[in-house]
C-alpha cells in the first residue's frame, strides 16, 4: 500500500517566530544606510566646496567675471585643451594597442604586464615629472641623441617647449588609458571572435566589427581618466615648460592666493569644468555609450 504524503503548505512567520528563529524582515533603510558614508563625503568635500566657488565666482562684477577670464585668458584657454586633447589622442595611439595585446595574447604573463603598467605609480607624480626633466635637459640623453642624428641643431633643446609638457601629459596618464580598455577587452565574450571567423570574417574586419564596438566603453572612460586631469594640470608645464606653455591650472595655482583675482579665478575654474562637462556628453553621444567601464 502506497502513502501520498501531504503538500507541505508555506505559511507567514509571525513576528515573535521570526525573532526566535533568527529571521528578520528586510529593513527599508539599509540601502540608505550603505550609501550614506559616501553621500556625506560627496556634501561635505565636494557639493559644499562647489557652491563656495560658485558664490565666490560671482563676487565683485557677477557674470561679468566670466567674460572677463575668456577674454583675458583666450590663448591660454585653447592652449589648455589643445595639450590635453593631443596628450590624450597619444594615450590612445599607445595605450589601445597595449591593452589589446595583453588582454589577447599576454598569456601566463598577463599579470606580470599589467603590473609594469601600473608600476609608475609606486612612485610620485612629482618625482615621475622631474625625471622627465632630467631626461630632457639640454646635456641629457635624449637631447644629445636627437642632435646626433641631426633631428635638432646645436643650439635647441626640448625643455620649455610644447613637446616636453605633452610627453610628459602623455606618459603620467597613459596607465589610465590602458586599464579601462585593457578590462573591456578582458571580459570580451571571444566566441563572437569564432563566430566572425566561422562567417569567413577577415581578423581586420572582425576587429573592426566586433572588437572595436565592445571595448567602446573602455575607451570612454579611459578618455575621460586621461584627458580631465590633463586639462586641469599644472605641474607638467611648471617643471617642463615656459611662459609659451602655460595652462590653465598654473594661472588658478600661482593666483589664487591672491586676494583681489579670486572671483575671476573661481569664474575660470568653473568655466574649465563646464567645457569639460560639455565635451564629455558630446563625446559620450559621438561614441553612442553612456557606460563607464
Amino acid at each position: 500500500m502506497t502513502t501520498t504524503s501531504a503538500p507541505v503548505r508555506s505559511r507567514r512567520f509571525s513576528k515573535k517566530e521570526e525573532d526566535d528563529s533568527g529571521v528578520h524582515p528586510r529593513r527599508w533603510f539599509t540601502p540608505y544606510l550603505l550609501i550614506a558614508p559616501g553621500a556625506l563625503w560627496l556634501l561635505v568635500f565636494f557639493i559644499i566646496p562647489l557652491f563656495s566657488l560658485g558664490r565666490l565666482s560671482l563676487e565683485n562684477g557677477g557674470l561679468s567675471n566670466f567674460s572677463t577670464v575668456i577674454s583675458d585668458n583666450s590663448t591660454v584657454i585653447v592652449r589648455t585643451f589643445v595639450y590635453a586633447t593631443i596628450a590624450t589622442v597619444a594615450a590612445i595611439i599607445i595605450g589601445y594597442p597595449l591593452a589589446y595585446v595583453i588582454a589577447t595574447k599576454g598569456g601566463r604573463f598577463k599579470n606580470l604586464l599589467l603590473a609594469l603598467v601600473v608600476l609608475p605609480f609606486f612612485v610620485t607624480y612629482l618625482v615621475r615629472t622631474l625625471s622627465w626633466k632630467i631626461l630632457l635637459y639640454d646635456g641629457g640623453p635624449v637631447v644629445s641623441i636627437l642632435h646626433s642624428v641631426g633631428i635638432l641643431s646645436d643650439n635647441q633643446g626640448i625643455l620649455g617647449s610644447p613637446f616636453a609638457v605633452v610627453a610628459a601629459l602623455t606618459y603620467n596618464f597613459l596607465p589610465f588609458m590602458v586599464l579601462p580598455i585593457y578590462v573591456s577587452i578582458e571580459k570580451m565574450d571571444r566566441r563572437l571572435l569564432e563566430a566572425a571567423a566561422d562567417l569567413y570574417s577577415s581578423p581586420a574586419r572582425a576587429f573592426r566589427r566586433v572588437t572595436l564596438p565592445l571595448s567602446l566603453p573602455g575607451l570612454f572612460a579611459g578618455t575621460l581618466l586621461t584627458f580631465i586631469p590633463a586639462a586641469g594640470d599644472f605641474v607638467n608645464s611648471e617643471l617642463l615648460g615656459s611662459e609659451r606653455t602655460v595652462m590653465i591650472g598654473n594661472i588658478i595655482e600661482k593666483n589664487f592666493g591672491k586676494e583681489f583675482f579670486r572671483p575671476e579665478l573661481s569664474a575660470l575654474s568653473f568655466m574649465l569644468m563646464a567645457i569639460i562637462l560639455i565635451g564629455v556628453i558630446v563625446y559620450a553621444r559621438i561614441l553612442g555609450t553612456e557606460e563607464l567601464a
